[in-house]
């Protein structure tokens, strides 16, 4: 598969691009040398490769969940700058 300069010109119409005639001769090579490169690559015998989602092996490394018990209120407020009725007060945002 080839891409043409209609092709690119069609691509940076859709993408609202203004492209010159070097930009369109340039992204037209590029995407052909692109192209040549992905048709080497499916010629590369894979059949002993298992697929994989990454390129490494990836785990969990969050802790699991456990119930404890939080800080009391008093501890919680003590280094607030205001505190009302048992709670922060901060500045109203409308």
């Amino acid at each position: 598969m080839t891409v043409s300069e209609k092709d690119v010109e069609q691509l940076a119409f859709f993408s609202r691009l203004d492209l010159t005639a070097e930009d369109k001769a340039a992204y037209t090579k590029s995407l052909n040398t692109i192209l040549d490169y992905l048709a080497m690559l499916k010629e590369l015998d894979t059949g002993a490769v298992e697929p994989a989602a990454h390129v490494l092996p990836v785990k969990n490394v969050f802790r699991e969940d456990s119930l404890r018990q939080g800080l009391e209120r008093e501890l919680a407020l003590a280094n607030a700058p205001e505190v009302e009725e048992g709670a922060f007060v901060v500045p109203r945002i409308v």
